[in-house]
């Protein structure tokens, strides 16, 4: 939104053309969107990592979820995987140039999150004490 827009649009979002037509980005939005890649893209912001180091740097994901994150981010150009010939091997991770274009987004989201933290809370706290037995958390 421009810094003088102020109209409220009954435009949608993104617009492919027919009514239920997602253009390919819901496929783009679930990987981007999913528990484990946001975290990866994040970390391999700061640099080249290590498989062992990007471990340790998203806690609670197991050697499996990470391989296949990875696998998938890699899949789709948004990071690069090198393999050193050495005993054992070392692989390394860094982002490509997409994968970097990504980074101002996921930035603009997490000051996002940060801006709008405490009324987020305030409204589930509301919203929870309305519905009590909703089981919604």
């Amino acid at each position: 939104m421009s810094v003088g827009h102020t109209e409220v649009t009954d435009s949608p979002v993104v617009s492919c053309g027919e009514e239920h037509e997602d253009c390919g980005i819901r496929e783009v939005l679930d990987r981007i969107g999913d528990k484990w890649s946001v975290l990866i893209v994040v970390e391999l912001a700061q640099g080249v990592r290590r498989f062992r180091q990007l471990q340790r740097a998203v806690p609670g994901i197991s050697q499996r979820m990470l391989t296949l994150t990875v696998r998938r981010l890699e899949r789709d150009g948004l990071l690069a995987r090198t393999v050193h010939p050495t005993v054992p091997p070392q692989v390394e991770y860094e982002l490509t140039a997409t994968g970097r274009s990504l980074t101002h987004l996921v930035r603009a989201l997490a000051d996002w999150s940060a801006a709008h933290r405490d009324s987020i809370a305030r409204a589930r706290r509301a919203w929870d004490a309305e519905h009590p037995d909703s089981g919604i958390r």
